[in-house]
Order: C-alpha cells, then structure tokens, then sequence
C-alpha cells in the first residue's frame, strides 16, 4: 500500500495585518502592461519583456498579442477583479433604513435581528437572495457590529440575591478538602 506524504506548505508573505491580503494596485499594474507595450515597440520578444518585468512568459504572450490585436489599448486591464456586487450602494442605504425601522416592524415578534431575519429583510427590499452566513459581511460594511442583548429575568430582585449570597451560599459551598456525603475520605488506606 502506498504511504501518504504531505507536500510542505507554501509560505505567504506578511500583510500588516494577519490574514488579510493586500488589495490589488491596479494603476501600478496598467503601468506594467504599458510598459510592456513600449518594450514591444522597440521590437523586444515576450521572453525578453518578461524577463525585465519579472513576470511569466504567459503573461507577456498574453500582453503581446492583445497589443497585437488592439495597440496599446488593449493594455489598459479589465478594471476591478472579482465579481460584481450584487446589491448597489442605493439598496444597501434601502435595507439598511428597514433595518433601523425595527424587527418588529416586519412582523417578527421580537425586535431581535438575527442574520436569517436580515436576510429575509434583504430579499423583501431588494429581491435578492442571501445566504444568512453572508449577511454578516454586509452588515460590517454599513459600520454595525454584534450586540448580545443582556437577559435576565423580569422577576429578578437584587437585593434577595445578594441576600442569598450573602448567608446561604457560604452554608452551601464546599470547601477545599472537605469531606462530602459518601466521601470516602475518612476510609484509612489498609483498613478494611
């Protein structure tokens, strides 16, 4: 039976802040692609562009033909990478004004938000569907945070607590090596 080995990990460069990848400069890289375009120009193969850029052959084939086919236009990049937002900065202020109206105000019978109730809130204001789990990342962009409500009784009585504290927990509470009921303690090793 072959053995299973496990391949090193790769190491990542430090970001200031652990665990967050440092956002992508798009100006500095449309700057790159240019540059790559003036070497082409001047008549220099990909090899030669990637070589001096300190980038992969691919990437200067793939700039050499788009500056091929549309010039130095085709160098200026896609713009923003990754997928689109799906709600805009409008329907985002939307939800975020039903969500100041209240739970309540939905008809949920506590003014509690859980992420499952701002995601239904979410998708009756704007008809976009979201997972709970991701909820959380639009509520974060709009500045809010996660508020555990304090719970205690309606009947609770501070002064019969601190009563209770005070002269029957001393009575109640066992003490270091105190011997407790069935404790085995006074049982002597050897003895029968």
């Amino acid at each position: 039976m072959p053995q299973h080995t496990s391949r090193p990990r790769r190491s990542r460069v430090s970001s200031p802040q652990v665990g967050v990848r440092p956002r992508r400069d798009f100006e500095a890289l449309k700057q790159r692609r240019l540059q790559a375009a003036r070497l082409f120009m001047k008549g220099l193969l990909p090899a030669e562009v990637a070589r001096r850029l300190g980038v992969s052959c691919q990437s200067a084939v793939t700039w050499y033909r788009a500056w091929q086919a549309e010039g130095r236009e085709g160098l200026h990049g896609a713009g923003r990478a990754g997928r689109l937002p799906r709600l805009t900065a409008q329907q985002i202020r939307a939800v975020e004004t039903e969500l100041l109206k209240g739970a309540r105000a939905h008809g949920f019978e506590t003014d509690l938000w859980t992420l499952a109730r701002i995601a239904q809130v979410i998708e009756g204001t704007t008809g976009v569907r979201y997972h709970p789990g991701h909820v959380w990342r639009i509520l974060r962009s709009l500045g809010w945070s996660r508020q555990k409500p304090a719970r205690q009784a309606a009947e609770r009585d501070p002064a019969a607590v601190a009563q209770w504290v005070k002269q029957d927990w001393p009575r109640i509470k066992k003490t270091p090596g105190a011997a407790g009921p069935g404790s085995s303690s006074s049982t002597k090793a050897g003895s029968p």
